[in-house]
């Protein structure tokens, strides 16, 4: 079933912006599922990323070698698996070849448009957008003319690879495609089509998406009280971001902080500005799971004022609730990040030393 033939959901978009200063947005976009295929083996628990698949003679065959090389441009830069952008691209117009209505002008019958169908709404208002302006969505401008066409395959590339990334790909890529296009089924299908579009026959996550790296984590925890924290931080993983959250829903970067210590019985700073000055300060590479690394992030913050934290779960490795736009909970990693300005320890500020004392007698 092509794109005219679905029924679509339209998407009230909203800007975000960082931990401590962002608004929020409403879900998105499109509308289509066979079932997952589960390895039985272990997640390489201690790299970043796995390796995205190179294209099968499959994909090769049939993607048009502008569309591939798009896919591939796109994914890697958004961060998003180029298989799955290739797969929604198939799904939706047959990588632009298709003739239906709403491809290459106009809309179809919901008002879908361009290679990768999307609501004109949800690109931003208008099919054609001056970049730079003002304007809610994913309009992209990806071929650099200097506008954001949602007929142009590079523009439109782009803006599908962005919309994955903020609901969820490349981690939770299921529910990333069924935001974009709200039916399951859609869902298995494009997931299909990735797994035939990779040498692999895969559709890659990061290794730290997988439940299984969870455990280790936990066991590595140099106290039961810090295994405890990263228990529930861990669990938080997957939930949106909302700023001032402190769940069970949803989260900030340091709502989700503030729970999990509390989680252990402790009690700390609930914002990011109390946070900073409250653990002891650890000098970087000697920060442990549990310990907080900070982030000179947004208007209004400083070297003294950081607008972002995270926490650590492993060498190099962070919980965190970034942002609206950033996608759900989810460990990432922290050492190549800019704008870190330090790292605390919680658990050694007095009146958590003393929070601990009482626990033990009690």
């Amino acid at each position: 079933m092509r794109a005219g033939r679905r029924t679509r959901i339209p998407l009230v978009l909203g800007v975000a912006g960082v931990c401590l200063l962002t608004l929020i947005m409403a879900p998105m976009m499109m509308v289509s599922t066979f079932p997952s295929i589960v390895g039985g083996e272990l997640p390489d628990c201690e790299a970043a990323v796995k390796n995205v698949s190179a294209e099968s003679k499959a994909a090769t065959a049939d993607i048009p070698s502008d569309y591939l090389k798009l896919y591939r441009k796109y994914g890697k830069q958004v961060g998003v698996q180029w298989n799955v952008l290739a797969g929604v691209g198939k799904r939706e117009t047959d990588h632009g070849r298709s003739t239906l209505p709403g491809v290459r002008s106009g809309t179809n019958y919901a008002g879908a448009a361009g290679p990768m169908q999307f609501l004109i709404g949800t690109w931003g208002g208008k099919a054609k957008i001056k970049i730079p302006s003002k304007f809610n969505g994913y309009a992209s401008d990806g071929d650099g003319d200097g506008w954001a066409d949602v007929y142009n395959p590079a523009d439109a590339i782009l803006g599908a690879a962005k919309m994955l990334k903020r609901n969820g790909a490349p981690e939770d890529v299921r529910r990333s495609l069924f935001v974009y296009n709200r039916a399951w089924w859609y869902v298995d299908q494009v997931m299909e089509i990735a797994r035939k579009y990779a040498e692999d026959g895969a559709v890659a996550v990061p290794s730290q998406a997988e439940p299984a790296c969870d455990e280790p984590l936990v066991q590595a925890a140099p106290s039961g009280t810090v295994a405890q924290i990263l228990q529930y931080a861990l669990a938080q993983r997957g939930k949106p971001y909302v700023w001032g959250g402190t769940g069970p829903d949803a989260f900030d970067c340091s709502g989700i902080i503030y729970m999990a210590y509390r989680n252990a019985g402790l009690t700390i700073p609930r914002t990011t500005f109390g946070q900073w000055p409250f653990g002891v300060r650890i000098d970087a590479g000697e920060e442990q799971p549990g310990d907080l690394v900070f982030f000179n992030a947004g208007p209004g913050t400083s070297a003294n004022n950081p607008g972002h934290v995270g926490m650590v779960v492993s060498p190099g490795k962070m919980v965190e609730a970034r942002c609206t736009l950033c996608g759900p909970i989810k460990v990432t990693t922290y050492r190549d990040r800019t704008g870190i300005i330090g790292y605390t320890r919680p658990l050694q500020n007095p009146q958590v030393l003393e929070q601990l004392r009482l626990k033990e007698q009690g």
